[in-house]
């Protein structure tokens, strides 16, 4: 990631002028996480957790986005976005060729997926055990169509899917929900990294080639005195 973080940075820089400065802001911040995750690397925790910054910053806009728009929604838009620049096919080979295992493993993990936590917890606040078929039913029914769009090359569907189960460990990381290097989940932080350190150069890549795309308005914009 360091070499990479190193062509990106220079990258960035002969393309100043092209690249609106909102825009470049929002990469160079990214690259500067990129770097930062690659000087973790016997640290998964902190790895994924900058790594997910690199990815907020290259995603998160001015107020959010659309308020009407669930998390889901927000990342389909992304992707697309992402996808229609890819000509190469960049994306679906990093998650096909390279990380097909963690991937899938990513996907097959309902630790990561967000409607079995919440069941989780109403069951044990309120002795609820009912809803336990609804929850796997959707778990399932979200497996299959993963798997399908891995096979069918539906790079968006699919790239929305790894970034929603990412999105979960990320909250379960960054809001406490776990112990520091714990044993416990150490599976899925360390396929969440491989797979985060593997798309964030491409993503970064690819943003950086679509400067007149509509990325949105950068969060925290840099205000001089």
């Amino acid at each position: 990631m360091l070499v990479e973080h190193e062509s990106l940075k220079n990258a960035l820089r002969a393309a100043r002028g092209v690249i609106p400065e909102n825009h470049a802001t929002r990469l160079h911040r990214a690259i500067s996480w990129l770097q930062c995750a690659g000087e973790q690397t016997d640290n998964l925790d902190l790895q994924f957790m900058s790594l997910w910054v690199c990815f907020n910053a290259c995603y998160s806009t001015d107020g959010g986005g659309d308020p009407e728009l669930s998390e889901r929604e927000e990342f389909r838009k992304f992707a697309r976005r992402l996808v229609e620049h890819d000509t190469d096919g960049k994306i679906f080979r990093c998650l096909w060729k390279k990380y097909s295992g963690p991937v899938r493993m990513l996907i097959n993990s309902h630790y990561v997926y967000a409607p079995f936590w919440a069941y989780y917890q109403r069951q044990m606040q309120f002795a609820v055990k009912a809803d336990k078929p609804n929850w796997r039913a959707q778990f399932d029914k979200s497996v299959k169509g993963a798997l399908r769009d891995l096979q069918d090359e539906n790079v968006p569907e699919l790239l929305c899917t790894v970034l929603g189960r990412l999105y979960v460990l990320r909250n379960q990381l960054m809001h406490g929900g776990a112990t520091y290097k714990s044993r416990v989940n150490r599976k899925q932080v360390k396929d969440g990294s491989n797979i985060l350190a593997a798309l964030m150069p491409i993503i970064i890549e690819i943003m950086m080639a679509a400067p007149k795309e509509d990325w949105g308005k950068i969060a925290w914009p840099v205000v001089k005195d």
